[in-house]
């Protein structure tokens, strides 16, 4: 992908320093034939994916998470829907990530007696460090760079499009890795595009650093790391996951 968009800058910029120069009268001149895209067939509806997406839930399988000791996933599959099991540790993927286009779709239980960071909370983590909270926002005000939708402690949503509790929420989000050179000092930030059941929140947002709870972002070199799901203690549920590499 990478080199793809590199060719094309390259054409691009040599064919403008030799032609852009000149008045330009055949519009086979500006035409840019190669590469060619490569052909994806997009999914019809949210479950059904991207010809070259990866599937990280089947119908009845979380076999694609376990958690942080290695141990399988415990939490419960049942026709496509996962739900965390409170108590049992956040799950990560097997496999390893990047630069990536994640959709998720996500459902807090109803909690009436519960508010604030207690109700239907969890998050999703990119690369085990960066995370943008999921949350029943529904009605329900808490520090607003914690609320469904932030960069966790770093970036607020543009806006709140959460729907309420037991509801389907879908989250697809852009994820661009930070870029660190040999020596760990880090040359380019992360960034994070996101919307929120198709309204944009997150608009190329660059990130900080690691999202804490507790102080300031942390700049940790690393390479590809798993996607995590946090369990912080609610039965929020999940369903058609899946990725693309970017």
């Amino acid at each position: 992908m990478k080199f793809r968009l590199l060719s094309i800058f390259l054409f691009s910029f040599f064919t403008a320093t030799s032609i852009y120069s000149q008045e330009i009268t055949d519009p086979k001149l500006t035409e840019v034939w190669e590469p060619e895209p490569k052909v994806v067939s997009a999914g019809i509806t949210n479950d059904h994916p991207p010809s070259d997406a990866i599937v990280l839930l089947e119908a009845n399988s979380g076999l694609q998470w376990t958690h942080y000791d290695g141990t399988p996933n415990q939490w419960t599959v049942e026709e496509g829907i996962m739900t965390c099991k409170p108590g049992t540790g956040t799950i990560k993927t097997k496999e390893k990530f990047g630069d990536c286009q994640l959709h998720i779709e996500w459902s807090t239980p109803f909690e009436p007696q519960k508010q604030g960071q207690g109700k239907g909370n969890s998050g999703i983590f990119f690369q085990n460090k960066y995370e943008i909270q999921i949350l029943n926002s529904y009605k329900n005000r808490t520090y607003s760079n914690g609320q469904a939708g932030a960069i966790y402690k770093q970036s607020p949503p543009l806006v709140n499009a959460t729907r309420q509790s037991m509801e389907w929420n879908a989250y697809d989000i852009i994820f661009h890795a930070p870029r660190f050179d040999s020596n760990g000092k880090m040359t380019k930030k992360g960034t994070m595009t996101a919307f929120h059941n198709g309204v944009l929140i997150q608009d190329h947002v660059e990130i900080e650093g690691t999202t804490e709870y507790i102080g300031p972002p942390k700049v940790i070199a690393h390479g590809d790391d798993s996607l995590v799901i946090q369990d912080h203690d609610n039965f929020v549920r999940y369903k058609n996951i899946w990725l693309r590499k970017l």
